[in-house]
């Protein structure tokens, strides 16, 4: 059958109804959700939010790393401990916070197939949008903290460089964890997007850290300022 001759299928009024209602529902959820995520991390003056891979397993290097990072972390600073609340990196950054007695914050976001809430999670909100929980991780932390991960820690790791960037949230350490992952990425940076396409500034390559110095990291952290609540 052509294009031309297919007859477009008129909708129901219930089905209209129906569509207006969601639509209308859409905007009010969006925004609760918004709000309960900024009213959670307030509770959390000081906090790091750390990034990485679901699919880590425990014992793996990068997923022991995480987990004891982030003790020392709480252990050092007192700072919460903020992630996705999922498994892999997230279950050993939650974890290691949890076993040094600090505040291990979880923002879940609601799959079909995925993202189930860790264990260690001291207190936790789950989201429905992508769009709304990552307003919630990126809020008013200390430091970002990133460990491998697939497309949504890249997502997230280039959205918090473009806020920093374009100076929508203030310069905030980002700390990017495994140099086998991130030196390849960085190399990509430096030389396809500044030397041969020119589509970033030279500056730009000095808004993250590469390290896997769990001391350097704890001193980025305790020398960053607080971020100021706009």
């Amino acid at each position: 059958m052509k294009e031309k001759d297919i007859e477009p299928v008129p909708m129901t009024a219930k089905e209209i109804h129906d569509a207006c209602t969601i639509l209308e529902g859409r905007p009010g959820r969006i925004g609760k959700e918004i709000q309960d995520g900024l009213e959670l991390v307030k509770k959390y003056p000081k906090s790091v939010s750390v990034f990485g891979s679901t699919k880590t397993t425990e014992g793996a290097p990068d997923y022991e790393k995480a987990r004891n990072l982030t003790r020392k972390i709480v252990e050092q600073t007192g700072y919460a401990v903020v992630t996705g609340g999922s498994s892999g990196i997230m279950e050993a950054a939650n974890r290691g916070a949890f076993e040094a007695k600090g505040d291990s914050i979880g923002l879940n976001i609601k799959l079909p197939h995925e993202e189930t809430t860790n264990s260690y999670v001291t207190n936790m909100l789950a989201f429905h949008y992508f769009f709304t929980r990552k307003v919630s991780l990126a809020f008013s932390a200390e430091a970002y903290i990133y460990f491998p991960g697939g497309f949504g820690t890249l997502d997230e790791f280039f959205e918090i460089l473009t806020l920093v960037k374009t100076r929508k949230i203030e310069k905030v350490p980002i700390i990017l964890v495994g140099n086998r992952y991130w030196n390849p990425i960085d190399r990509i940076v430096r030389e396809h997007l500044y030397e041969k396409f020119g589509t970033i500034d030279k500056r730009d390559m000095n808004l993250y850290t590469i390290t896997e110095d769990e001391s350097e990291i704890i001193d980025i952290i305790k020398n960053a300022p607080l971020r100021k609540e706009d």
